[in-house]
């Protein structure tokens, strides 16, 4: 994830590696969430390994493939952080979070034709309380600390260390670690393994924004000596 170009030439480039990058992220959640259930035969752990290695393998390739087009945000909460840096335009970083809404959104409904579902769905599976959005807000925040501490120190290492935080994410948060407002709201239609009612969804939203904002300024805080030795 890098810095966004900032002449008008590439912005419709940049908008589409956003939204193809989101199809594939949400199609590869909600997708292997269907497989994995299928395939576990009720043994929920099962179902959610087949999910963490799907994402973040998937995850490891969008980024090493798109973020020399986009930067490889697919995920509003990266965006925030980064127009909060001044490394994309308000004006774009609006049209970035709208052009992964619409990919991701494409990526649910492709998922669900793939596997024979229903295409428009609702979902039923209740996520709340006080400790699903502290999980969210810690894996955003830890998600954040990932990328801006690998761009800080070792730009090769941001794809690998996303796919890797999100991966442990799946296992050591309550909330499965989102860590994406952009998904969260896609998971809402998707009466499967990877949804989210869509009442609680707001929730797991604030919570994943306030997680952004605390590890921008975490991060700030943390390598400001860096920032002055260079």
């Amino acid at each position: 994830m890098a810095a966004v170009e900032a002449e008008p030439s590439s912005l419709h480039r940049q908008l589409g590696a956003e939204a193809l990058g989101s199809f594939f992220l949400f199609a590869t959640v909600v997708g292997s969430g269907i497989m994995g259930e299928a395939l576990a035969d009720g043994n929920i752990a099962i179902a959610l390994l087949g999910n963490t290695i799907a994402t973040g393998a998937i995850l490891f390739v969008l980024i090493a493939a798109l973020a020399p087009v986009s930067g490889a945000h697919f995920n509003p909460a990266v965006t925030l952080v980064f127009a909060l840096r001044r490394e994309i335009p308000l004006g774009a970083a609006l049209l970035f979070v709208a052009a992964q809404l619409a990919g991701g959104m494409i990526g649910v409904w492709a998922a669900h034709v793939m596997f024979d579902a229903p295409v428009f769905q609702f979902s039923e599976n209740i996520r709340t309380g006080r400790g699903q959005w502290l999980g969210e807000g810690i894996a955003t925040f830890g998600l954040l600390f990932t990328i801006l501490g690998c761009l800080r120190s070792r730009p090769d290492w941001v794809a690998p260390g996303v796919g890797l935080f999100i991966a442990a994410g799946y296992w050591f948060t309550s909330s499965t670690s989102f860590a994406n407002p952009a998904i969260t709201v896609g998971r809402a239609f998707t009466n499967s393994f990877s949804g989210i009612a869509p009442a609680d969804v707001l929730g797991f939203v604030l919570a994943q924004f306030a997680g952004a904002i605390l590890a921008w300024l975490a991060c700030r805080w943390l390598f400001a000596e860096n920032q002055r030795l260079q």
